[in-house]
């Protein structure tokens, strides 16, 4: 029986690197969310509307937490893969 023969193409783990990249996602967009939370309050020109914006800043610092530690995994990821 012959052997199989050699493989044209580098071999890569597609499903690694697309969830590498969903992580990046969630990571930018949660920061750009976090920060739009927690600097919204200072360019709206509604009192009323302020006060409700700025009375949700813990959702924005949770966001923005949330982002970096996304960010951390997507960064040991590709700093492992590497290695």
């Amino acid at each position: 029986m012959p052997l199989p023969q050699q493989p044209t193409r580098p071999l890569t783990n597609t499903k690694s690197a697309q969830a590498d990249k969903e992580l990046l996602f969630k990571a930018v967009l949660c920061v750009l969310i976090g920060l739009g939370v927690l600097i919204s309050p200072y360019f709206i020109k509604s009192p009323g509307m302020q006060g409700i914006v700025a009375q949700s800043s813990l959702v924005g610092w949770f966001s923005l937490a949330l982002g970096i530690g996304f960010g951390i995994a997507y960064a040991r990821r590709v700093m492992r893969s590497r290695h």
